[in-house]
């Protein structure tokens, strides 16, 4: 089951949301993330809080990264248990 921890920071326009995944759900969750489309940048960190995958989200980029993305995310659900998903997310002009 997601877990999910919105935490703002003070760095300027940008905050972080953390979500805890099982493996199953790993794949899910950023094609979620991505689809909102105001993500900055992506990192995986496992269960010790070491960082195993991480992926800038420029808008460039996106066409070029997502699918060697998916193809990585996709082994490391394979793989992991219970990871934390952090997503730096880019601040409306409101603030929110």
């Amino acid at each position: 089951m997601e877990q999910k921890k919105r935490k703002m920071t003070d760095t300027g326009k940008t905050n972080w949301e953390s979500f805890k995944v099982t493996g199953d759900e790993i794949q899910a969750k950023i094609k979620e993330i991505i689809k909102e489309g105001n993500a900055r940048r992506i990192i995986i960190k496992n269960e010790k809080d070491e960082t195993i995958m991480e992926f800038p989200m420029t808008v460039g980029a996106i066409g070029i990264v997502l699918a060697p993305m998916f193809a990585a995310v996709g082994t490391l659900a394979a793989l992991a248990t219970n990871c934390t998903i952090l997503v730096e997310k880019k601040v409306d002009e409101a603030g929110k």
